[in-house]
């Protein structure tokens, strides 16, 4: 069964990889071990954005870049798709407001484009009949309408996995034929060769 997996990169780092010494991901071979024997992965779309420093870790982006580089030299089924952050101040109800003072004005950072481009994703594969199944990790019920289309106007199987302890949204269910969770055994057993072969591509020193 030719499979495509659609993989929320922020939502599954922050709820699978992030704080673990797992970062150095291989995801084909982990949604090899994930799925069924019957799916033949034949393209891993990554859907991220870049991140910059912080002043107590300025060297974020080089390890992201590093890692990108090393994912897509070893697995050319992959592919990755970029959005963009977006930082504006707003005004914020305080938890705990002190005299008159009610609010505070704070800096609000979003990643603005990955979920646009993973339904768009979703939907144009499914009308070019590119694969039978699509699955889609993420726990964002924003997708869930790309999901129901896809399945529904085209008759594609569709499964969903969810990064990390979290229950699955319902609505991303409703519309699941089959749902699956990552185990951190899986996590252990899929990462990526140190040094990439071939390359001068290394893990990086992890924070």
């Amino acid at each position: 069964m030719r499979t495509f997996v659609y993989l929320d990169g922020l939502n599954f780092y922050y709820g699978a990889l992030k704080g673990t010494p797992r970062r150095w991901l291989d995801p084909v071979a982990l949604f090899g071990k994930v799925l069924q024997s019957r799916h033949d992965i034949v393209a891993v779309k990554y859907f991220t954005a870049r991140v910059s420093g912080t002043p107590g870790d300025p060297s974020k982006p080089q390890r992201q870049d590093a890692y990108l580089r090393a994912v897509q030299r070893f697995r050319p089924e992959v592919e990755v798709y970029f959005g963009h952050f977006l930082s504006h101040p707003v005004r914020m109800p305080l938890a705990r407001p002190a005299g008159n003072r009610r609010s505070a004005e704070v800096v609000r950072t979003e990643e603005k484009g990955s979920n646009v481009n993973l339904a768009v994703h979703l939907l144009n594969d499914g009308w070019l009949d590119a694969c039978d199944c699509a699955v889609v990790v993420s726990n964002d019920s924003d997708l869930a309408e790309a999901m129901r289309l896809v399945k529904r106007h085209r008759g594609k199987r569709i499964g969903l996995v969810t990064p990390g302890r979290r229950d699955p949204s319902r609505r991303l269910l409703a519309h699941a034929d089959f749902a699956r969770r990552i185990r951190t055994g899986a996590l252990k057993h899929s990462q990526l060769p140190n040094p990439i072969p071939g390359t001068k591509v290394r893990k990086p020193a992890e924070r």
